[in-house]
């Protein structure tokens, strides 16, 4: 598995990516020491040059299935022992366990999940990624919770597939006329995705301002040469063609490839992201395009048939049939269905964002998810439906209780003391509540 999510509302922890690909080795001491040190020494070559301030810091590995912990440096409240040159313990269940940067025990901390890739291409990008969102909020680029539904619709992961082909044909252009062109080209099918979904040109730019931004930093501060972050760009926007969904992970893809080019155009163009620019914007402006103008119909035909856009119409259309009947049974067991409601108001949430399934005003259902709030943890393993805005979870009615830990199919809920299930809202239904 590759990706795991952490993100938190209130605490704003962040979209995260790549967990373990291969490897049993146990997390200890000596395994930890030569990763920290890896992740230093792409710091301190970076030597705060690409966005003016050192990405190094406090790092934990953390083994997701035991929790256990062992960090770089002590932490401010000393929960953690000295162990050989480095510091261990664990991890309470309420702290999120991922890819990220998360703050615990007085200490900011880059975190990593255990084992690390043992590919050393994407262990150096994913050690500089989550360097980035350790100094994030310092560099005015907070992260921020968009869906973005219209990239799991036909016409939306149409557009978006175009783009990348085209993102990628730009890379790797030859001369600088031919790298125009295709960059003119992504820019019109991103267009027409702005202008068939509205609000999708500020959604899309929440994620790659975070996710995009910490990707492109991972290209640039874990590949040495110019060849090498081209060569991992193209790497980033061919692997996700494979996700399940685009919502969450889209902009892992987009984001080191439009920074390459901004890199090329746009000179400076960091400080303007700083200050609130998308890149996706910046690059129209740099060579006089707009994102304001869409394709023609026919316009747009033609320049997907220069990306093999009708085999790619097809098969979308055949995946589109297929999560048209996802979406049904999701329906029919997360709404039409009796639920248990969990309210949201201080969430930490961890899920992978590959495989998300928006359903309309009703928001996503995320097949998999860890979440802990004020009453509680859950763990959910076929499906819960999360509002858009973030404000209520709901999972499939609890068909077993025993005392604080309550079941129901695919999920385990572990109450917090004071709180309990009560009836809902509609009949049958049920809601996590605090006690009087």
């Amino acid at each position: 598995m590759r990706n795991r999510c952490c993100y938190g509302l209130s605490a704003l922890l962040l979209l995260v990516t790549q967990t373990s690909l291969s490897g049993d080795a146990p997390l200890n001491p000596a395994a930890a020491k030569p990763a920290f040190a890896q992740a230093r020494q792409l710091c301190e070559a970076d030597h705060g040059q690409l966005w003016g301030i050192s990405l190094c810091g406090p790092a934990m590995l953390v083994d997701p299935a035991t929790r256990d912990v062992i960090a770089s440096e002590k932490d401010a409240s000393g929960v953690l022992h000295a162990a050989d040159g480095v510091f261990a313990g664990s991890l309470p269940k309420d702290v999120p366990v991922a890819n990220t940067s998360v703050s615990w025990s007085g200490t900011r901390w880059i975190q990593y999940l255990w084992p690390l890739p043992d590919d050393d291409a994407l262990r150096r990008v994913l050690l500089a990624h989550e360097s980035f969102h350790r100094v994030q909020d310092q560099l005015g680029l907070a992260a921020a919770n968009a869906d973005n539904p219209q990239l799991d619709t036909l016409e939306g992961r149409y557009d978006l597939q175009l783009e990348w082909r085209a993102l990628a044909a730009a890379l790797q252009a030859h001369d600088d006329a031919a790298r125009r062109a295709h960059v003119a080209d992504a820019l019109a099918f991103r267009a027409d995705r702005y202008r068939r979904f509205p609000s999708a040109r500020a959604a899309e730019a929440a994620l790659e301002r975070n996710e995009g931004l910490a990707e492109y930093t991972g290209v640039m501060v874990g590949m040495p040469t110019a060849s090498e972050r081209q060569a991992m760009a193209l790497r980033d926007l061919q692997r996700h063609v494979h996700d399940q969904s685009f919502v969450r992970s889209f902009a892992y893809a987009t984001g080191p490839a439009y920074g390459l080019l901004l890199d090329n155009y746009r000179p400076g163009w960091h400080d303007e992201v700083r200050h609130g620019a998308y890149p996706a914007d910046l690059l129209a402006k740099s060579l006089g395009l707009s994102l304001d103008k869409a394709p023609s119909s026919a316009k747009r035909a033609a320049l997907a048939a220069r990306y093999d856009g009708k085999a790619l119409w097809a098969a979308e259309t055949r995946r589109q049939q297929e999560r048209d009947r996802l979406i049904a049974a999701y329906r029919s067991a997360l709404i039409s269905g009796h639920v248990l409601v969990l309210p949201l108001r201080h969430p930490r949430v961890q899920f992978d964002p590959r495989n998300l399934v928006p359903i309309g005003a009703n928001g996503t259902v995320y097949p998999t998810m860890q979440a802990s709030d004020d009453w509680g943890h859950i763990e959910v393993q076929q499906g819960c439906l999360l509002a858009s805005d973030w404000s209520w979870l709901t999972v499939a009615a609890p068909s077993g209780e025993e005392g604080s830990h309550i079941s129901g199919p695919g999920w385990k809920l572990e109450l917090a003391p004071g709180w309990h299930l009560a009836k809902g809202s509609r009949a049958g239904d049920m809601v996590v509540a605090k006690s009087d």
